[in-house]
């Protein structure tokens, strides 16, 4: 064993340029996965430090415990408390003070007039707590509201919209407010808490805007007295509470908080970005494989020799393992300081762009640099060790052959095995999207399809070489029909060099083709459902924003130019036990704005008492028009509603619709998510938008967009996912091209004698140069096309399967635009992967190349 590791040693030192590439692709895969580890540690232990500052003087929280959740929310909404309570509190011993707590949504306007934040992470507002204990923010600069119309802002919200003490600005909540910004105050040392927003007011201003009636509070903050631990304070203040009200220590509230971002957004974020450092290991696995596949292809007389001098089987093949452990571990330990690197930059990089993580040295844990370690050893041996068991196999008489050609890649066995799996595949996936709509089903069946194309490969390769190069021999002559034929001398080389660009490419192309039909999907809803002219929103997603005003629509409804103006509310109640979103509107007027489909029943007398729902929901349910069901609102009380319509689409208006009249009595904070606008016949689209805007301008200044501009701009957070997707694909790219290069140059380093009698013959380095690109050329178009056919039938597969699974009618679209782009970025990054191996092949001498055995 000492032998064959010195052997090894030996070797890696002679030809530590071979393995250069593998180097590089361990080195960045396992960068990305200890870099990611890194910042979601880092992350999540600021977070920690920040909520523990900000609630370090709250002992106890006082709040409802009954929560109404719907689907798809990650926080359910909580019944107010009565601000009356805090006297009670106020009276027990061991309570040092207590504040009621009043929150709801507040989007300041920056001084452009500019929505600051509200693209996801909440915009919120509410009152100013005077107990500097109590309160989570702490003034920084200024003072505290005194006075109606005056507030205190986090300093990042007021840095970002350029705001600064003594300014007026509007604050929409929804309806718009006028404040004068008198203090900026800090959360937990920070800014602020990432991208969210706080503006504070003072109690009665926010029992103003910010509630449905005076007296209600979202809670109640509680600070012990001298020798009342928080468990304490807990035990005492749980008996004088009203049923349904609960008591929390400040601990568990922190802590509460902490796994909210951390479930909402950190374990997001961080499996997005492992997602995508997976891509990249299976990418590298695919060039770490090819290398030293070619290695030992190269080595074969080496190994012959061994074995004939006495070497065994096991020590030919250990001595293969040693080389590939010890470029996994350096490369790795690389990796690892990499990855420091990585998180560090991406910790300086986010403030910088807007997106402001809370401050901290990093963190770096045991596991979170064990894990890439072993990750990035395993992947490496994992590639290396059928190469390896290759070489132990190297018979003795082979060191009296000249070379060894691989020419199993197209063997019978393998296309029948690959026609077998990929036959699977596509029963499995079919299945999965047409039979019985499952995610889990067609995951199964598109890792089954992405075996069949690897299997494939080599079957396939020399076809579709043939193919795609024959254009070469008339456009570039000889120089071409070579280039076309060092691509085809070894199928099986040629596949797994191109694997790697394929499984990229495929990626690239799976979220391309998902994002088109995502965005033809709200195309087709917005069609399908919105009858409407104009639409008046709010330019937010997910969590953000504050909506719009309730009194907007029917500000636009007055106006000449309009036909019908119907703003869309949300309401969240329990309808038969289960948490559900309801859409509270005018229903006459919803019926004349939105294609509803076949309505059975009648919108017209909903009333306070009656309720509009899908034709889908009714069937899961077993309702029909005059059936009656409960529904529990968020505070505390159950009614009985009659169903008294039944509709068939759902898309914009939702599955569950009441009145206003019916939400009125159970509303907290009410406001509007869009207001859609028929106009007058003969009004043009550009006199409505203008006569809308001059309204809309009294009500915060909300975008006001036709029904194009809408469904355009609601496809906005797509084209943002996709640039994200697509620089983090880069990786997976890079990592495939590095394995292009160092294949081509193993095999130049294996053709030595070959070109140098090219040269020798008369080629000119021009013309070698050229060869060699356009050989690169052959092998990323090859991978570019396998990954595009990939692409896009994993994209079918993901939107059929999301169709079936959500009930959402989603549409599947190809962009041919992007796709093209996609082929000819792969196919171009091929011929800058063969830029260096060209110039190496160019810089040949001929003599020496020539005499080369």
């Amino acid at each position: 064993m000492n032998a064959s590791l010195r052997l090894s040693l030996s070797s890696l030192r002679a030809h530590r340029r071979r393995f250069a590439g593998t180097f590089l692709a361990v080195l960045l895969g396992v960068a990305f996965l200890a870099g990611t580890l890194v910042m979601g540690d880092t992350l999540r232990a600021s977070f920690d430090s920040m909520f523990g500052k900000a609630t370090d003087g709250t002992d106890a929280v006082v709040r409802s415990a009954d929560v109404i959740t719907a689907p798809g929310e990650g926080q359910g909404v909580r019944r107010p408390v009565d601000t009356e309570l805090v006297r009670t509190i106020e009276r027990l011993p061991g309570v040092a003070a207590a504040a009621p707590d009043i929150q709801g949504a507040g989007q300041l306007l920056g001084r452009g007039g500019e929505p600051i934040g509200g693209q996801g992470p909440p915009t919120l507002a509410g009152n100013w707590i005077t107990d500097p204990e109590l309160n989570p923010y702490r003034l920084a600069e200024g003072r505290a509201p005194a006075k109606p119309g005056e507030a205190v802002v986090n300093r990042g919200a007021a840095k970002k919209g350029g705001l600064r003490i003594g300014d007026t600005t509007t604050l929409r909540t929804p309806d718009p407010v006028r404040v004068t910004i008198v203090g900026l105050a800090t959360f937990g040392g920070e800014d602020g808490m990432a991208q969210v927003t706080f503006t504070g007011l003072t109690r009665a201003d926010a029992e103003k805007y910010l509630t449905a009636r005076p007296g209600e509070a979202a809670s109640i903050q509680v600070r012990a007295g001298p020798g009342v631990s928080q468990a304490e304070l807990v035990r005492r203040l749980t008996p004088v509470l009203p049923k349904g009200v609960e008591a929390l220590t400040g601990q568990e509230v922190a802590r509460e908080n902490t796994g909210m971002v951390s479930s909402q957004f950190l374990t997001v974020f961080t499996t997005f970005l492992l997602v995508f450092s997976g891509v990249a290991l299976l990418v590298a696995t695919f060039s770490i494989h090819n290398t030293f596949a070619i290695v030992v292809a190269q080595r074969t007389r080496e190994n012959a020799l061994l074995r004939a001098l006495g070497a065994s089987r096991r020590q030919v093949t250990a001595a293969t393992l040693v080389e590939a452990s010890a470029v996994a571990l350096t490369a790795s330990a690389a990796g690892l300081a990499g990855g420091i690197g990585i998180a560090a930059g991406l910790q300086a990089l986010f403030p910088a762009i807007g997106f402001p993580f809370p401050a901290g040295s990093l963190v770096v844990r045991p596991l979170s640099m064990a894990l890439p370690l072993v990750v990035g050893v395993v992947v490496c041996l994992g590639s290396a060790l059928t190469p390896a068991v290759r070489a132990g196999r190297t018979a003795p008489m082979a060191a009296l052959r000249e070379t060894a050609v691989d020419t199993s890649g197209a063997s019978r066995p393998r296309a029948v095995a690959g026609a077998v799996l990929a036959a699977t595949a596509l029963a499995v996936t079919l299945a999965g999207v047409l039979v019985s709509p499952s995610i889990w089903a067609a995951g199964v069946g598109a890792v089954l399809a992405l075996a069949a194309f690897v299997v494939l490969g080599p079957v396939a390769s020399a076809t579709a070489v043939r193919l795609l190069g024959s254009p070469l021999g008339r456009l570039r002559g000889v120089t071409g029909a070579l280039a076309r034929r060092n691509a085809l001398r070894n199928p099986k080389r040629t596949a797994a060099t191109a694997s790697a660009l394929m499984i990229g490419v495929g990626v690239v192309s799976l979220f391309t083709v998902f994002g088109a039909s995502l965005k033809a999907t709200m195309d087709q809803t917005v069609s399908r459902s919105f009858a409407g002219d104009l639409a008046v929103s709010t330019p937010s997603f997910g969590a953000g924003g504050s909506g719009l005003s309730t009194r907007l629509a029917g500000a636009i409804q007055r106006l000449p130019e309009v036909d019908t103006a119907v703003g869309l509310g949300r309401g969240v109640a329990e309808v038969d036990g289960e948490g559900r979103a309801l859409t509270v509107t005018d229903p006459v007027a919803l019926a004349r704005t939105f294609d509803l489909g076949t309505v059975r029943g009648s919108l017209n007398g909903l009333g306070a008492d009656g309720i509009a729902i899908t034709r889908d929901e009714a069937g899961r349910r077993g309702l029909k028009t005059g059936d009656r069901t409960r529904l529990t609102f968020t505070d505390g009380t159950t009614e009985t509603f009659t169903v008294r319509a039944v509709y068939g689409r759902s898309e914009l208006a939702g599955d569950y619709v009441v009145s206003r009249s019916a939400w009125a009595p159970h509303r907290t904070q009410d406001s509007d998510r869009l207001v859609a606008v028929s106009l007058r016949s003969g009004v043009s689209a550009e006199a409505g938008k203008a006569a809308v805007e001059r309204v809309a301008a009294r009500y915060g200044d909300p975008q006001v967009q036709t029904r194009d501009e809408y469904a355009r701009s609601s496809a906005g957070a797509i084209d943002m996912m996709l640039t994200l997707v697509y620089a983090l694909l880069a990786l997976a790219v890079l990592i495939a091209l590095l394995g292009i290069a160092n294949t081509l140059t193993l095999a130049i380093h294996e053709r030595t004698r070959e070109l140098g009698l090219l040269r020798a013959v008369g080629q000119t380095r021009s013309q070698l140069r050229a060869m060699v690109r356009w050989e690169s050329v052959l092998v990323a178009a090859f991978g570019t096309a396998g990954g595009l056919a990939l692409g896009a039938f994993l994209g079918w597969v993901l939107v059929k399967a999301s169709d079936g699974e959500s009930g959402t009618a989603f549409a599947f679209a190809l962009p041919p635009t992007q796709l093209l782009v996609v082929a000819l970025a792969g196919i171009a990054a091929g011929g800058l992967a063969g830029l260096r191996p060209a110039r190496r092949a160019a810089r040949l001498d001929v003599l020496r190349a020539v005499a080369t055995e």
